[in-house]
């Protein structure tokens, strides 16, 4: 009996160190592989609100310089303003919705509300994405409230707040090719007729 015992759990020795290399690779390679990340803004560049912020930080996984290439679009689906900014390895970029963001857009009126999209690329330039793994997307979003002026009214948002600001992950996202190609043939278009895209924050001067 413990000879059949002792020969079981030689099998089972063996069937790990030969799966061992497997188990450690599976066990390796279970990271967030996205590249792609979306997020909203909401009571932008309004009387009374506050600011909101879109934080990145490049995870250090790969040691590599990435770039967080950065689309803003208003509430029409326009893309008002683009650009690229750089995030070193293990470092934190944190930008402005109303300073750095939407502080320029194409239409020359300051969008309110709309979409905000980063790519985490290896390229400087976000007219031409490179998409490569390594960054990771938060922001916050200030909430505004709704009053009633009367029974049998409808519903309509406050102007004077007060205002709640929150704060969540940005979703990550599927970046097909089609999106890839038109975010930035977008930015490309927008930085020819523009010359303003948005700006970065330098990583030492993050709030």
């Amino acid at each position: 009996m413990k000879r059949n015992g002792f020969v079981v759990f030689s099998i089972l020795a063996l069937m790990l160190m030969l799966g061992g290399n497997a188990l450690a690779q599976a066990l390796v390679y279970t990271g967030d592989n996205s590249v792609y990340f979306t997020t909203y803004y909401s009571k932008a560049n309004s009387a009374g609100a506050p600011d909101a912020t879109v934080r990145i930080i490049n995870d250090g996984d790969t040691g590599a310089l990435l770039w967080a290439a950065i689309y803003v679009f208003d509430d029409s689906e326009e893309l008002q303003e683009c650009c690229a900014c750089i995030v070193t390895a293990d470092g934190l970029l944190s930008e402005s919705v109303n300073q750095n963001l939407t502080a320029d857009p194409i239409t020359n009126r300051k969008p309110t509300r709309g979409v905000i999209k980063v790519i985490s690329s290896g390229s400087g330039d976000p007219a031409s994405p490179a998409p490569f793994v390594g960054l990771r997307v938060w922001a916050s979003h200030v909430q505004g409230t709704k009053v009633t002026l009367s029974p049998g009214n409808p519903v309509i948002p406050s102007v004077a707040g007060p205002f709640f600001v929150t704060e969540t992950p940005a979703a990550d996202s599927n970046l097909s090719a089609t999106e890839e190609t038109l975010v930035g043939q977008l930015c490309l278009y927008t930085e020819m007729l523009s010359g303003q895209p948005c700006t970065c924050t330098q990583e030492d001067m993050d709030f």
